[in-house]
């Protein structure tokens, strides 16, 4: 009989919570309302409500009747929400292949520069430019009447002139994409080298040293000790880069004063056109709510390749 009540006493001792720890919860609690709010106005509301448009034949002029998986079949049958979506996985993968090995470069290079500050700050200002003012930017400097690229080139020659102009311009349909990539990588380049130069900072001196000390050289060390320790930090890099791609519209938008060339129609470009222009918004909620799958599916691939869980510094 002793021994039931001293197991139970046990039980009831563990789950006996300090004072201070109540404290700490009640203090969490009220700091993370005022954000639980607002995610729950600006995100999980939109979002059912997305959803119930998708089954729905509503167009902003009236209240829509239910219409169940229509949309959805609609959707899967578009050829232009495939082309679309081609268009941005190309953008996504080149943006996020191109960035990723940039901000790895740079980051390694900053972990050895003793003037870190400065340099962090240089790289951040790009990406502290909002979207729509880098669009308007590279739209002026691209401009093949009037940019400030013209200007340069009118000192060059007429050969090289014409070549480079008809190669650097919004409108060339076989470059446009390309310089799509091109500047949504100059805007991000910077934010994620601050990231993984931050995961390199966690990795303690104690492996360097001792990888010098077996005569490894920078580049072993890196392959070696730097990249394998800051695996969680990649997968981060990587989905939230992924994500970030995908969402790419005010660069597109912005950038071709609501007229972009066919090349560079992606996907949630594609989506305001058909809610906003053709007023189809159970057709783009659909189209938006399988994007969203796709996401969620190519998220948890990621962080499962990567084992984005494991850190090889526990």
């Amino acid at each position: 009989m002793t021994a039931p009540a001293a197991s139970s006493t046990a039980r009831h001792t563990r789950r006996r919570v300090p004072p201070s720890a109540r404290g700490h919860t009640v203090a969490a609690i009220v700091l993370l309302t005022p954000a639980l709010l607002g995610f729950l106005v600006f995100w999980i509301s939109p979002a059912i409500r997305g959803f119930g448009y998708s089954v729905t034949d509503y167009n902003l002029l009236n209240q829509g009747r239910y219409v169940g998986a229509e949309n959805f079949r609609n959707v899967i049958g578009d050829e232009q929400v495939w082309e679309s979506m081609r268009i941005t996985v190309v953008f996504a993968a080149g943006s996020v292949i191109i960035t990723l090995g940039l901000a790895m470069l740079l980051a390694a290079l900053m972990q050895r520069l003793r003037a870190r500050t400065w340099v962090r700050a240089g790289l951040l200002l790009p990406w502290l430019v909002p979207n729509v003012a880098i669009a308007l930017i590279w739209a002026w400097l691209l401009d093949a009447n009037v940019g400030y690229l013209k200007g340069v080139l009118d000192r060059i020659g007429t050969a090289l002139q014409l070549d480079l102009l008809i190669n650097f311009t919004f409108f060339n349909s076989d470059a446009a994409l390309n310089i799509i990539i091109l500047i949504g990588v100059w805007s991000g380049v910077g934010y994620t080298a601050l990231l993984l130069f931050a995961g390199m900072m966690q990795v303690p001196v104690e492996y360097y040293e001792a990888g010098a000390i077996d005569g490894a050289t920078e580049t072993t060390m890196f392959f070696r000790i730097t990249l394998p320790l800051i695996r969680p930090v990649i997968a981060l890099v990587v989905v939230v880069s992924l994500i970030g791609s995908f969402q790419v519209f005010d660069l597109v938008q912005v950038g071709y004063g609501n007229k972009p060339i066919p090349e560079v129609r992606v996907i949630y470009y594609h989506i305001y056109q058909q809610a906003f222009d053709f007023l189809k918004m159970g057709h783009a909620s659909a189209i938006a709510l399988l994007l969203a799958i796709v996401l969620a599916v190519l998220t948890l691939l990621q962080l499962r390749l990567l084992r984005a869980n494991r850190s090889d510094l526990a």
